[in-house]
């Protein structure tokens, strides 16, 4: 018998023909969120790359703005002493001026008798070097100075330039005091910004602030008379061929001053004119104050003057020489 199912049988049915694999299944065309989605990961990838190379070319330019800023910031520093604008407060600002100034005013009394005038004065030495007026002085039996502080000593003349209406002061026992800045006054400006401290009337650093309204004024003062100046009295001066606050007497003496509309009153001779960045740039020295209807003095109205810090620079050798007053003298 036959076997149909052999492989060598002559009549076998061929086998099925393998099946086809089915056709790859056609991408779906995309969405607009999937397209969104897309262009979002290329752009965070676009941006991940730019960010490192800025971290790169930006760590590289901190850098040399960090050294450029230090270098500029040591020369700069290098060349700063006294009484500089506190970093505490801007540079420019009023209050930053009086912070860094007003620990290097001073108020003077200057007694004889039974009276007393008042006046300011600025320390220019740790050891209690002081500049003032010299008809601050003038006449003066006893020389008491205040510091901003509250804490008092007695004081020794150590030489007057009455010519130039200034004179120097030296504390008794002081050391470890703040000394101002001497500035430039040839360098100021109409217009310049200044900052005055004193004590007028007894108000110990009062502040005030105005500019400069002109420069190189002359100006007319007493050489000093040998009597103290009244409390309520201001100190005459001669200009513009007017006289203010009375005559001026016989003897007198001419300077160039620096004029200025920052309020001044009785007790701010002496006192500090200060510049925006916390220099001395003159001495208060005089002001106009129109008397009301009882002849009192009205107050200050705007004009003023102060005896350029340059006049003081140039004078102060003389000073501490004993000139005017004899090396050494005390009162």
């Amino acid at each position: 018998m036959s076997d149909q199912y052999r492989d060598d049988a002559p009549h076998s049915v061929p086998p099925p023909p393998p099946y086809a694999p089915w056709p790859p299944r056609p991408e779906p065309e995309p969405g607009p969120r999937a397209r969104a989605r897309k262009k979002a990961r290329g752009s965070i990838a676009l941006l991940v790359a730019v960010a490192i190379g800025a971290a790169t070319v930006g760590g590289a330019a901190s850098t040399v703005l960090g050294q450029l800023t230090d270098d500029r910031t040591s020369r700069s520093s290098a060349g700063v002493q006294g009484t500089n604008v506190s970093a505490n407060r801007s540079t420019g600002s009023v209050a930053g001026v009086v912070e860094a100034v007003a620990p290097s005013t001073v108020e003077i009394r200057a007694g004889q008798g039974g009276g007393q005038s008042t006046g300011s004065g600025v320390i220019i030495s740790s050891d209690g070097e002081i500049i003032t007026n010299n008809h601050v002085l003038a006449g003066a039996e006893t020389v008491q100075v205040r510091l901003s502080g509250g804490k008092t000593y007695t004081a020794d003349v150590v030489g007057t330039a009455p010519d130039k209406d200034l004179a120097l002061i030296k504390l008794r026992g002081a050391s470890g005091l703040k000394a101002a800045q001497l500035g430039d006054s040839g360098s100021l400006r109409v217009g310049d910004q200044v900052v005055a401290i004193g004590s007028p009337e007894g108000l110990t650093g009062t502040v005030t602030s105005g500019i400069v309204s002109a420069v190189d004024r002359d100006v007319t003062v007493p050489k000093g008379s040998g009597q103290p100046r009244q409390p309520d009295r201001n100190w005459p001066f001669e200009f513009g061929g007017q006289e203010f606050n009375g005559g001026a007497g016989e003897s007198t003496t001419t300077y160039k001053a620096i004029q200025t509309d920052a309020p001044l009153n009785p007790g701010n001779s002496g006192g500090a004119l200060i510049d925006m960045q916390g220099r001395i740039i003159g001495i208060n020295s005089a002001m106009y104050a129109p008397s009301n209807g009882n002849g009192a003095a009205a107050g200050s109205v705007g004009l003023g003057f102060a005896i350029p810090v340059d006049t003081v620079k140039s004078t102060l050798d003389d000073l501490r020489a004993g000139a005017g007053s004899g090396t050494g003298a005390g009162v």
